[in-house]
């Protein structure tokens, strides 16, 4: 995740032409955004809000990750999130879906210490990804405190915490099935090996949800990379998000 310093105007009720506009986390539209008011949703982002703070203003994001999270349910197979920080977006889901009653385990990896120098390409390098990760753990995003995250979780049932580098951590996901993935790891090779090595457990229909696909540049270019050899195609989303559906077909 990124962008953690734009304001919402939406809180505002900011109007355009006297129609309600959603203007966030570099959108603006005045299509229909009724879900921000709806209980469920309110709900959600609290519970997010809760475990990450007040300076996340993503409400198209979760939206997004919530209606994923949603379908994935209904398949066979556990959730897996490699890139959790302080779990925002996890603990949206798992309150939404009512996590100690739905009967799948989630996987929730990280390392807790920001990026991982030796996982960044030269190209990430050369992009300050370093200085930014430094910058970032100073500035509190980038959570470093292992056990208010064990806390944060502690509420549910079925969740693995795995705390290290992937891929090196990547077969401590002892699940054979997968209905969900979500990415959100902020430099690209190690997105690449997650994806790749999770792909044969994948179900059909299986939900992958990448959040940097639109907002790393090198990010996108290593998932369109892998996404090309598997044989599927992510669809970009203006909320930044990159989505892939795996289809029944997928090898």
């Amino acid at each position: 995740m990124k962008r953690f310093i734009c304001k919402s105007a939406l809180t505002l009720g900011c109007k355009v032409a006297g129609v309600k506009a959603y203007i966030e986390d570099d959108i603006f539209t005045t299509h229909a955004h009724d879900f921000v008011e709806e209980p469920e949703f309110l709900g959600a982002y609290a519970r997010g809000i809760k475990a990450a703070g007040p300076h996340y203003y993503f409400r198209w994001r979760v939206h997004v990750a919530l209606w994923a999270a949603g379908v994935a349910r209904r398949l066979p197979g556990d959730f897996v999130e490699c890139g959790t920080n302080k779990g925002f977006v996890a603990s949206a889901i798992m309150h939404t879906l009512d996590w100690n009653s739905c009967g799948k385990r989630f996987f929730l990896l990280d390392t807790w210490q920001g990026l991982d120098v030796a996982t960044l390409s030269d190209e990430e390098k050369k992009a300050g990804f370093v200085e930014n990760s430094q910058k970032w753990i100073k500035e509190g995003i980038y959570e470093t405190d292992f056990e208010a995250v064990t806390k944060n979780f502690s509420e549910w049932k079925n969740v693995s915490l795995i705390k290290g580098t992937i891929p090196a951590t990547l077969p401590q996901i002892t699940s054979d099935q997968i209905a969900f993935l979500h990415l959100d790891l902020n430099c690209s090779p190690p997105e690449i090996a997650a994806l790749e090595y999770l792909w044969p457990k994948l179900v059909p229909g299986a939900m992958v949800l990448h959040d940097d696909y639109g907002g790393f540049p090198l990010s996108k270019l290593g998932m369109d990379e892998i996404a090309g050899r598997l044989g599927v195609q992510f669809v970009t989303l203006p909320t930044g998000q990159g989505l892939m559906i795996k289809p029944p077909e997928a090898r």
